[in-house]
């Protein structure tokens, strides 16, 4: 018995403003850094606010160029919910595409791969399914700012 494809709905896109990147130097599984996240903005159908000057990107850069990222920030609805973001993800791709992005060059997004998956978490009864949904994403990295498409996996 072969059980239902799940399908994605487009949730957001989150705009995340970056601070600059604080390195930590090597840890246990490879280097360790911390990416404040300063600000943004969120666009969807079914929400639309700010992302709130604070939390950051908690990443691990291994030997082989792969980026694992482990974020934790909140949103603010422009009607008021604080709604918190979990996102963890990973991002690899070819030595010299990864070397641009880290560079802040302009880099298609489709020339490596960033994909996330995310809990949001909020008491806003507006919003209670978001606590009871799962979120998948893709993103891309630019000098200052990351923006990530999520979807909600049905």
């Amino acid at each position: 018995m072969t059980l239902e494809t799940p399908a994605l709905r487009h949730f957001c896109d989150l705009n995340v403003e970056l601070g600059p990147i604080r390195e930590m130097g090597p840890g246990r599984a490879g280097q360790r850094r911390i990416i404040p996240i300063i600000g943004g903005r969120v666009e969807g159908p079914e929400i639309s606010g700010q992302v709130l000057n604070l939390g950051a990107d908690w990443q691990t850069i291994f030997a082989d160029g792969l980026a694992e990222l482990d974020t934790r920030y909140a949103i603010e609805t422009d009607d008021g919910a604080i709604i918190e973001v979990l996102n963890y993800g990973l991002r690899h791709g070819p030595a010299e595409v990864l070397a641009d992005v880290a560079a802040g060059k302009d880099v298609p997004p489709d020339a490596y791969y960033m994909r996330t998956h995310a809990r949001l978490e909020t008491g806003d009864a507006r919003y209670a399914w978001v606590n009871r949904t799962l979120f998948v994403g893709t993103g891309a990295r630019f000098a200052s700012a990351v923006k990530v498409s999520l979807f909600a996996l049905e």
